[in-house]
């Protein structure tokens, strides 16, 4: 009724009832994202949060929590090796690692800045990885885009004054859709206005990348040298290990 929509009203607007609602949110809780040692899964990954007055932190301490919270040595265990499918992996070409993935540099890329991210168990599928291995592959992925999205300029010459820069992230998620290594592997690719004539022969390129990467992985052969490649994966690991 209108007599009772109008006590509420008060109610509400009254100072107790005000009162009431700030003690009660000074009093909430909010338990924190983190690995419990009772716990019996391991998600080995942290969270950016992005606010309109702070964007972005600085460098020293987003590299700080990157270490700490995400990212491994990129070091080759004794007895260990990291592979590609049925392809080792070269140390000095991995720029980021976590417990359960790794980032590398590309044999092929599409565009410069074109890098991959892979999970150390060989999984052919998507569907084929833990639930921990799903968030924590993402979550590298996410980390080497948003510093290879912030410092292409820097690191390739020829991204310099060709306006802002997006990303591209995707997964050709078996043989039918393009994948010829079988592992699962994400590419994380810089974007820049009118890198392809159309936007989405980027795809395209992917594909034509994919079928001759696995003929160079076995052949001696090579689109770059080793050289090459661990120049670039030295650049790139500075961006994520102080």
């Amino acid at each position: 009724s209108y007599r009772m929509m109008r006590a509420l009203c008060r109610l509400v607007a009254s100072p107790a009832t005000q009162r009431l609602a700030f003690d009660t949110q000074k009093r909430r809780r909010v338990r924190p994202l983190h690995h419990s040692s009772s716990s019996s899964s391991n998600f080995n990954f942290f969270f950016f949060s992005r606010s309109a007055s702070a964007t972005t932190a600085t460098r020293s301490n987003m590299n700080s929590v990157q270490s700490s919270s995400l990212l491994v040595p990129v070091t080759r265990d004794e007895g260990k090796r990291t592979m590609f499918g049925p392809w080792e992996i070269a140390t000095s070409e991995i720029f980021a690692a976590t417990s359960l993935s790794f980032a590398f540099v590309n044999l092929k890329p599409v565009v410069s800045g074109h890098v991959l991210v892979a999970p150390r168990r060989i999984c052919k599928r998507f569907a084929n990885l833990s639930m921990e291995e799903t968030a924590d592959l993402w979550q590298l992925a996410k980390v080497v885009g948003q510093e290879i999205e912030a410092n292409a300029e820097t690191l390739f010459p020829d991204r310099r004054g060709k306006g802002p820069i997006s990303l591209t992230l995707c997964i050709q998620d078996g043989p039918q859709a393009g994948q010829t290594v079988p592992h699962v592997h994400i590419h994380v690719m810089p974007r820049q206005q009118g890198d392809f004539e159309n936007n989405d022969d980027v795809y395209d390129e992917i594909d034509a990348s994919e079928k001759t990467l696995k003929q160079q992985l076995d052949s001696d052969r090579k689109d770059r040298s080793a050289e090459v490649m661990a120049s670039e994966a030295e650049k790139l690991r500075k961006l994520f290990y102080n």
